[in-house]
């Protein structure tokens, strides 16, 4: 069995943050890739165990971005035709969404989600997530479900939260991978800190005092999410 994982990232300084972590305890190589600053994407996907497309500022209908383009193509032609065990994260969510057909675009009302907030599962999300549970995120985007996915999660201001396609493709708007110098970095950065004004966004301090309150809880789903739905199907 492969002990390889493909962390596909969309910044320069990005990291994979806990969720390289996690499958570095688990014995596994991150291999990290930017398509967006020229890495090339691998045409044969088979010598992975698993594929994690990360955020990013860009968005997924940024087709005149290279980067973007290839990823897109890259997700439709190579990774979901594979059968990989594959995880979208907010953008890479995006992207899979909308390769797989559905929309992708801004909430109609301006919302964004910046910091922690609640999603609840729905009636199909047994074994993805039992309760309603503080998830960090930050997204001015979302997907809408793609036709054929299973919804697992939504809240009242962005409905698609997380969905399956088939038994091994996931995507999620929130981000489990998130560590608080991360946080710290997103926030006090010349793009992030623009964006902590929009409704929606929780203040610098808040989203420090939440991660103290709410990571234990997402770290216990991430290991969970791993071990019994990524990595065993």
């Amino acid at each position: 069995m492969s002990r390889r994982v493909l962390a596909i990232l969309h910044q320069a300084h990005s990291t994979a943050g806990k969720v390289g972590a996690a499958f570095a305890a688990r014995g596994y190589t991150v291999e990290r890739r930017c398509p967006s600053f020229g890495d090339p994407l691998p045409r044969d996907v088979s010598a992975y165990a698993a594929i994690v497309v990360f955020g990013g500022p860009q968005s997924a209908n940024d087709c005149h971005l290279p980067g973007i383009r290839s990823e897109l193509r890259w997700l439709e032609d190579r990774v979901l035709p594979s059968d990989r065990p594959l995880l979208g994260i907010c953008l890479g969510a995006q992207q899979m969404a909308r390769v797989l057909g559905a929309r992708v675009g801004p909430h109609p009302e301006g919302l964004v989600e910046i910091g922690y907030w609640e999603i609840r599962p729905t009636a199909q999300a047994a074994g993805f997530l039992d309760a309603p549970t503080m998830f960090y995120q930050w997204h001015s985007e979302t997907f809408e479900i793609p036709a054929g996915a299973v919804h697992l999660a939504e809240n009242a201001s962005f409905a698609g939260q997380a969905f399956r396609y088939g038994a091994r493709a996931w995507g999620i708007e929130f981000h489990p991978e998130m560590t608080l110098e991360m946080i710290d970095r997103w926030c006090t950065s010349e793009r992030g800190s623009k964006k902590l004004v929009l409704r929606g966004a929780r203040p610098h301090q808040d989203q420090v005092a939440d991660y103290h309150r709410h990571a234990p809880t997402t770290d216990r789903w991430l290991d969970r999410f791993i071990d019994e739905a990524l990595l065993a199907t």
